[in-house]
């Protein structure tokens, strides 16, 4: 069969608790659709990969057809090898929402692919199923290549693709089955771990763990694999070939271990957050006043934010804290609030007595700079900035 190693992939819930926005690194690239509902994306690394699979595999697909037909054949594999790894990241986002944890996105970038789940799985047999779907889809795969391979006639163009496929399929299936997060084995571990002990916070530190000890040993193997091809002298560029992209796959498992493990941490922070004792107080101020002046009548009430009011103090809208300090000091009496001021949508609004995951989750679902918090009975509280809330994880 031939010899193309696949990309990895990372299946992650969304983002940093501590970002307000969940940490948004999916979602960013070309989107080309929502099956299921869930929106796609291609980032555009995965143009760079598709060109150096092309590459790689246009030697295999030489043996059976002449140029420049193999590079259309090596492209083909290219196409279909992401094809797999798209429905891999989609069996994660598809199960993940038949067991009703909403799914944010699936991203195909130069590592493989990443789904962006909006919240973590609150049960260890949930969080089991979700990250055992993907590699089961590849094994599937695999072995559907193998039933192929075995009975059925095919030509030498379609058998070189269903053995490179199978062959890639069954790597990306056991690779991302090793006991390490970020990748799904890794998941798999913190839920058996989470199910013993109870804790899911153990599970997730021991599987973090685990994964720096698999980027250290795949480091070690594309070492050893250069050096071997090196001192062979037959095959060198493919060894060192194969000693950057396993140190580009270690890396990008350390990193993804280590923000496991800063994940726990500031999960221990969450049920301390407390909107009340972060919010600014806020001077309520009509749209017409200058800024000057509103300015004049927050350091007057000893204040850090504006709140635009109508003339029965209803909110109307939030001065952002950026737009008043990128005015400068001499037009600040020409420029009223009511310029600076952006509309409080519904998600803006938030109770004063949010704490711990409810604040997290609401400041997630409307990702901005400022929040307006009231009282029950409707009266303005003051203003809520993300940046506080950063700091708080920080701890500052």
């Amino acid at each position: 069969m031939a010899d193309s190693a696949p990309p990895t992939k990372e299946n992650r819930t969304a983002g940093d608790p501590a970002a307000p926005d969940g940490g948004r690194a999916a979602g960013q690239g070309i989107y080309i659709g929502r099956p299921f509902g869930v929106p796609v994306f291609v980032s555009p690394s995965w143009f760079l990969v598709a060109l150096l699979v092309t590459w790689m595999f246009e030697g295999e697909a030489g043996k059976v057809v002449d140029r420049p037909a193999s590079y259309l054949v090596a492209f083909t594999y290219a196409v279909l090898l992401y094809a797999s790894v798209f429905v891999h990241e989609l069996s994660h986002a598809v199960t993940a929402r038949v067991l009703g944890l909403p799914v944010r996105s699936v991203t195909l970038h130069i590592l493989g692919g990443e789904t962006a789940i909006e919240r973590e799985a609150p049960t260890p047999g949930r969080e089991f199923l979700i990250a055992f779907a993907g590699p089961l889809v590849n094994l599937v795969l695999a072995g559907l290549g193998l039933i192929a391979h075995a009975t059925l006639p095919l030509p030498d163009v379609a058998l070189l693709l269903v053995e490179a496929l199978t062959f890639a399929n069954l790597l990306v299936g056991v690779f991302n089955l090793l006991p390490g997060l970020p990748l799904d084995g890794g998941r798999l571990l913190r839920a058996a771990v989470w199910k013993i002990t109870g804790q899911g916070r153990s599970g997730a530190v021991f599987a973090a763990w685990a994964g720096r000890v698999i980027a250290v040993l795949c480091l070690l193997a594309g070492a050893f694999l250069a050096t071997g091809t090196s001192q062979n002298g037959e095959g060198a560029g493919i060894g060192w070939l194969a000693l950057l992209w396993s140190a580009l796959i270690a890396s990008f498992i350390w990193m993804g271990s280590t923000q496991a493990l800063r994940a726990e941490r500031f999960r221990d922070r969450i049920p301390a957050l407390d909107a009340r004792r972060m919010a600014r107080r806020a001077t309520l101020v009509t749209a017409d006043v200058p800024l000057a002046e509103a300015i004049r009548r927050a350091h007057q009430d000893r204040s850090g934010a504006l709140v635009v009011v109508d003339h029965d103090s209803r909110p109307l809208g939030l001065v952002s804290e950026k737009a008043v300090t990128a005015t400068p000091e001499h037009r600040r009496p020409w420029i009223t609030v009511g310029d600076l001021s952006r509309g409080i949508e519904p998600d803006l609004t938030l109770p004063a007595d949010l704490t711990g995951e409810e604040l997290i989750i609401a400041l997630r679902r409307a990702p901005a700079s400022e929040y307006l918090l009231v009282e029950p009975d409707g009266r303005v509280y003051g203003v809520l900035a993300s940046g506080d809330v950063d700091r708080a994880f920080a701890g500052v």
